[in-house]
């Protein structure tokens, strides 16, 4: 299964593109999408669904994982990533992708298995996790950690989706690798 993983920005995007057979990961590319700050902001989301959809026809990957909004103390920032986001999700699913939504706290649980992680140790692990020789920017390793968030997460829900389909109907989900009621 291939996974692409999207950190979203405005001015930055990230992506990371990973490998999962069995249980091992594996690294196939990562980068950063930017947009000039002189453009206009329907030119640079322009730029943001262009730069994922060549990503998606590049790497053709199954499924994808984007980090969801949060609210920020200045919410014109706010309502800006939303709409990078927005691009993103919308070149995602236009190259006929399921995407997945994670928090950065689920990111970095996945990932450090703290939390409250700093971007450094983020980018720290996704290098160990991935064998890389060198440590990807902060964007890529975010993009790098969505992916293996959805990794982690992501194959347990579709499997169990595969075995006991209808579960959600009669009100049980999967909470920390549990199925509750």
């Amino acid at each position: 299964m291939i996974i692409l993983g999207i950190d979203p920005g405005l001015r930055i995007t990230g992506f990371g593109v990973i490998r999962k057979t069995g249980g091992k990961l594996s690294y196939i590319a990562s980068g950063t999408i930017r947009t000039e700050t002189e453009s206009s902001l329907p030119e640079r989301l322009k730029v943001l669904f262009l730069g994922i959809a060549e990503v998606v026809e590049t790497y053709r990957p199954d499924c994808a994982a984007i980090e969801k909004v949060f609210v920020n103390v200045n919410p014109q920032s706010t309502l800006l990533l939303g709409q990078a986001r927005g691009a993103a999700i919308t070149a995602l699913t236009v190259g006929g992708l399921p995407v997945q939504e994670y928090t950065a706290l689920q990111l970095k649980q996945a990932v450090v298995g703290y939390g409250r992680a700093n971007k450094a140790q983020v980018q720290e692990m996704v290098t160990r996790l991935l064998d890389l020789a060198g440590t990807p920017s902060p964007d890529a390793a975010d993009a790098l950690g969505m992916a293996i968030c959805q990794a982690h997460s992501g194959s347990g829900l579709q499997t169990l989706g595969e075995i006991a389909p209808g579960l959600a109907k009669r009100g049980l989900r999967v909470r920390r690798g549990r199925l509750i009621g």
